[in-house]
C-alpha cells in the first residue's frame, strides 16, 4: 500500500500515524512544510521517503510531491492528513490522482459545511438548534426575522471553519446589525443559542461504517469564550461511552454516509430543558468533524483506554479491521492547561510532587494551537470524575 501522509510532522504527535502504518507494511510518504532534518527522528524512521515544499498552501507544489510519489511508487492507495485544516486539499488531491479510500472535494465539502450538516442531522433523527446561513445573497430582513423567530443570544460562526476561529456570540439586536454590516465575502451560519455541556462522539469507523473504537470527551462549555478571554481549559476523555450519545453517534455516522474515518462528532448536553430540542441531559448535535480530534487528544483517549488508538487507525486503513483488543483498564484522563500570562498558585515542582503518579504526559503546546490549548499542559489519568476536578483545579488555581 503506497500512503501519502499530508503535514506528519505537525502536530508534534502525528509521526505516530505514520510509524503505525509502516508496522503494517505500508509503504508511507510524508509532505510538509518542514525542513527534513528538522523533523522528528521517530517520523524519519516511519517514513519511505519525505518531500519538502516551501507551503503546504501551495496547491500546485504539493500536487507535484504527489505526482513525483505516483511517478515513483506507483498508484496512491490513500492519501490523508488527519488535520482539520488541510481536509478539503485532502480531498482535491484525491478527485485528481484518482484515489478513491477517501472523500472527493464534493462529498467533504458536504460534510465542512455547517449549513449542509442540517438535513444530514434530520436524517438521521437528530435533534438540532435552528439555523439560518448568512451569505452575500442573504436578505438582511430574513436574518433579523429569524433573529426575532429564535430570541437572543445567538451564535455565529463561519459555514466551514476550523477550531473556533471567527465564531462570536450576538448578544443582542446592535449585534445582530454589526455582524450584518461587516459580514462581508465569508458565509456564516447563524444559530439560536444553546446552554450545555460539549461532548463528543468521537470513532474509528471500518468501510461498513461499523466502528471499531468508541470514546466520549466532555469539554468546557464555550471553546469561544475561552479563546477570546484566554482562559484556561481543561477536557477529560470518559472510560465507557453514554449509550445515548452512542445511539446519535452511530445514526450521525450513517446519516452523513461515513467510511473509513476517524470521526469527531460534537453535541451538546442540554443544561435545561429546550423547547423543540429535549429535556435536561438529552444530547443534540452540534458539529461533525470527519477527522480524530486535534492537538494530544488521541493520546488522552490512549490513556483513558488503555489502548492506542494510532493502531486501531493504522488496521482499519490496512486490513478494515480491529486487530488491538478491548481494555478492561479504563479511567478518566484528563488534558489542563495553563497560560504564560498568568502566575499560579502551584509550582511545576508541587503538581508533580501531588500527582507524579497519576501524569501521563505533559509540556509545551505549539504556538499555532496555544489560543485553544493553553501554552503549557498536563494529562493525568484517574479513577473518578471528582479526581478529575481536584487536578484541575490544583493546576489552574491562580495565585
Amino acid at each position: 500500500m503506497n500512503f501519502v501522509f499530508i503535514s506528519p510532522q505537525f502536530p508534534e504527535t502525528y509521526w505516530n500515524w505514520c510509524d503505525r502504518l509502516r508496522r503494517n507494511g505500508a509503504n508511507v510518504l510524508g509532505i510538509g512544510d518542514t525542513p527534513y532534518d528538522s523533523i522528528p527522528e521517530q517520523l524519519k524512521h516511519a517514513l519511505t521517503e519525505y518531500y519538502w515544499v516551501a507551503s503546504l498552501e501551495d496547491y500546485d507544489q504539493v500536487f507535484r510531491a504527489v505526482a513525483f510519489f505516483s511517478f515513483k511508487y506507483g498508484k496512491i492507495d490513500w492519501l490523508e492528513s488527519n488535520n482539520e485544516y488541510w481536509l478539503g486539499q485532502d480531498a482535491r488531491l484525491r478527485d485528481d490522482f484518482h484515489i478513491t479510500t477517501g472523500a472527493g472535494a464534493a462529498q467533504m465539502a458536504a460534510w465542512q459545511s455547517k449549513a449542509r450538516m442540517k438535513p444530514l442531522y434530520a436524517a438521521g433523527k437528530i435533534p438540532t438548534a435552528r439555523q439560518i446561513r448568512v451569505a452575500g445573497e442573504t436578505d438582511a430582513d430574513s436574518v433579523r426575522a429569524f433573529a426575532l423567530e429564535t430570541g437572543y443570544p445567538l451564535f455565529a460562526k463561519p459555514e466551514v471553519g476550523v477550531g473556533s476561529g471567527g465564531a462570536f456570540k450576538v448578544e443582542g439586536a446592535s449585534d445582530l446589525e454589526a455582524f450584518l454590516a461587516r459580514r462581508g465575502d465569508m458565509p456564516y451560519v447563524l444559530e439560536e443559542y444553546v446552554t450545555g455541556d460539549i461532548c463528543s462522539y468521537d470513532a474509528i469507523i471500518d468501510s461498513q461504517g461499523k466502528p471499531l473504537f468508541e470514546n466520549q470527551e466532555e469539554f468546557p462549555p464555550s471553546m469561544e469564550e475561552i479563546v477570546r478571554l484566554q482562559l484556561d481549559v481543561s477536557y477529560f476523555s470518559r472510560p465507557t461511552v453514554d449509550p445515548r450519545l452512542r445511539k446519535l453517534g452511530r445514526a450521525a455516522v450513517k446519516a452523513f454516509g461515513i467510511t473509513s474515518r476517524f470521526v469527531h462528532m460534537e453535541f451538546f448536553r442540554l443544561a435545561e430543558a429546550k423547547p423543540g430540542l429535549g429535556d435536561a441531559g438529552d444530547y443534540i448535535g452540534l458539529e461533525v468533524n470527519v477527522r480524530p480530534p486535534g492537538g494530544f487528544t488521541p493520546d488522552i483517549m490512549n490513556f483513558a483506554h488503555a489502548t492506542d488508538v494510532y493502531q486501531i487507525w493504522a488496521d482499519m486503513v490496512c486490513f478494515d479491521e480491529r486487530r488491538l483488543p478491548d481494555s478492561r483498564d479504563r479511567g478518566f484522563c484528563v488534558y489542563a492547561s495553563r497560560r504564560d500570562r498568568y502566575a499560579y498558585a502551584h509550582s511545576d515542582e508541587e503538581i508533580r510532587a501531588a500527582y507524579g503518579d497519576a501524569i501521563r504526559m505533559s509540556g509545551r503546546m505549539a504556538d499555532a494551537l496555544s489560543d485553544d490549548l493553553g501554552n503549557s499542559f498536563y494529562m493525568a489519568r484517574f479513577s473518578t470524575e471528582a479526581e478529575v476536578d481536584e487536578f484541575v483545579a490544583f493546576v489552574q488555581t491562580q495565585a
